[in-house]
């Protein structure tokens, strides 16, 4: 389906990601032949485009496609969080089901019944409404005696760790949460960190996956 690889390709790019044919096979879980001639209708279709690096890029045309699937599925996320009370992983699974069956129309609706909200409920900004922070970096970098507030989970890291989303929500490890770095271990490649009174550990790995705004 067009739409997969639209979201895949935006994803990826959003998050600076530079995206080969091999990577985006591996993402979809699909063979490397089948990926070759997808990208080869797209771009016959004005969607996708390969640069000088041989990394796919969206045209004009396929980032306007590709963001109108991304904020449907923000929305609904946000709706199926705030207006119905599914959790974060009930409600990412529900809304993959759901965004191709809702219209424009609806898509509308449900935004301004919800309060018009910038981002979906894991801080990722929703297309068309709100924009990443421009001082935003990944949790990962982050040295010891360092204060943050997280900002948002990779889409990315989503898409292919679901387990992540349950791992973070137990642990208070969400936007707007704030955090202080106790100690990085650069042998162990862990980061431990003081967040809601508690202390945790995380592996360099998942503290990649989590975007934070330093404090001044």
């Amino acid at each position: 389906m067009v739409s997969r690889y639209l979201e895949a390709i935006y994803y990826m790019w959003s998050e600076g990601e530079p995206l080969r044919s091999a990577r985006l096979a591996d993402w979809l879980g699909v063979s490397r032949p089948t990926v070759t001639v997808a990208l080869r209708r797209m771009a016959r279709d004005g969607m996708v485009r390969m640069n000088g690096r041989k990394e796919i890029e969206l045209t004009a045309r396929g980032q306007r496609m590709a963001e109108s699937i991304v904020r449907r599925h923000r929305i609904m996320e946000r709706w199926l969080t705030d207006g119905l009370g599914l959790d974060w992983v009930t409600a990412d699974a529900e809304a993959a089901r759901l965004e191709h069956a809702v219209s424009e129309v609806v898509e509308l609706r449900l935004y301004e019944v919800i309060g018009r909200p910038g981002t979906c409920p894991h801080g990722n900004p929703i297309p068309g409404y709100s924009e990443a922070l421009p001082n935003e970096v990944r949790l990962a970098t982050l040295g010891s005696g360092a204060r943050a507030s997280i900002s948002r989970v990779s889409e990315v890291a989503e898409r292919e760790a679901p387990l992540l989303l349950a791992y973070l929500l137990e642990r208070d490890l969400t936007p707007g949460r704030q955090i202080t770095v106790l100690e990085v271990d650069k042998v162990a490649r862990t980061l431990r960190l003081r967040a809601a009174e508690r202390e945790i550990t995380l592996s360099h790995e998942t503290a990649a996956k989590l975007w934070a705004v330093p404090s001044p």
